[in-house]
């Protein structure tokens, strides 16, 4: 599971800081794709192939647009020995990541946020609202 929040710097070659905790459970290589909240979602192989099977098994009538998405901005990397990933310049585009970035845990996946973004949106977050969903979902 993955949890916790790290802020890194992208540096000239869009390169970003993996966290060690995160990187022992991604392994050695793993997936890095668009998120239609506007960040990037990190998945380990074994959760890709999770989420894979769960797209897979859509009426293709109804998903192909969600696959196409998912599946057409998707990446394998590997973190070098300083633990950095190479973030592809549409992928850090969409994200809107210029320098500074945010990389939060997601339970099954990790996302890497713009600074400003993550910011922003946590900003935008009606406590009460999430307080009540909470109690509807029994949380």
């Amino acid at each position: 599971m993955l949890f916790g929040k790290f802020e890194h710097s992208i540096d000239a070659k869009n390169r970003i800081f993996i966290p060690a905790k995160h990187r022992e459970k991604l392994g050695a290589s793993f997936i890095i794709t668009l998120n239609v909240d506007k960040c990037l979602s990190v998945y380990s192989f074994e959760d890709w192939q999770k989420y894979s099977e769960k797209l897979d098994a859509l009426p293709n009538t109804q998903s192909r647009n969600i696959i196409r998405f998912i599946y057409s901005n998707a990446v394998e990397v590997q973190p070098d020995s300083q633990g950095r990933v190479v973030i592809p310049n549409d992928l850090k585009a969409y994200a809107g990541i210029e320098k500074d970035a945010v990389i939060n845990g997601a339970g099954d996946h990790a996302e890497i946020w713009a600074k400003e973004r993550w910011s922003a949106l946590n900003d935008s977050l009606d406590l009460a609202a999430l307080t009540e969903q909470m109690i509807e979902l029994g949380l």
